[in-house]
């Protein structure tokens, strides 16, 4: 049974996305979980096996949040990423298995050996030179 939201708000302060059910259930999505589960083909490919490892995305944040008919909406995301369209039901598998969603995808970071963090952020390299003599 499709779980429809009462609200969703969207704390553009913290780019993090409420959603809020009838039942007094509630849960918030943050933008890189939100981004690097996108439901778009850039992410999950066009059949099994072709989902792609999305990285980097620490920082990126939502900017816009859009219904989709009655049964969806359209995430827009700081890094140009607007094509998701995240249904009621795939929001609601979000919700209920972020937990264990996030362990898998810092797994399979891991696992590749990237990063969360954008490329060339997150990392200070300082060089030293001896003295001479």
């Amino acid at each position: 049974m499709t779980r429809i939201p009462a609200n969703i708000i969207l704390h553009t302060d913290s780019s993090v996305l409420e959603i809020g059910y009838a039942d007094g259930a509630a849960c918030s999505l943050e933008a890189e979980f939100l981004r690097v589960h996108s439901p778009s083909a850039e992410v999950r490919g066009h059949g099994p096996g072709q989902e792609k490892l999305v990285s980097g995305k620490r920082k990126v944040r939502l900017t816009g949040v859009e219904p989709v008919g009655n049964y969806a909406i359209k995430l827009s995301f700081d890094d140009g990423h607007d094509t998701g369209i995240y249904s009621w039901d795939y929001l609601s598998e979000l919700c209920s298995g972020k937990r264990q969603l996030w362990r898998g995808y810092l797994e399979r970071l891991r696992e590749a050996r990237a990063s969360r963090d954008p490329a060339g952020q997150g990392v200070e390299v300082l060089r030293f030179r001896p003295p001479p003599g």
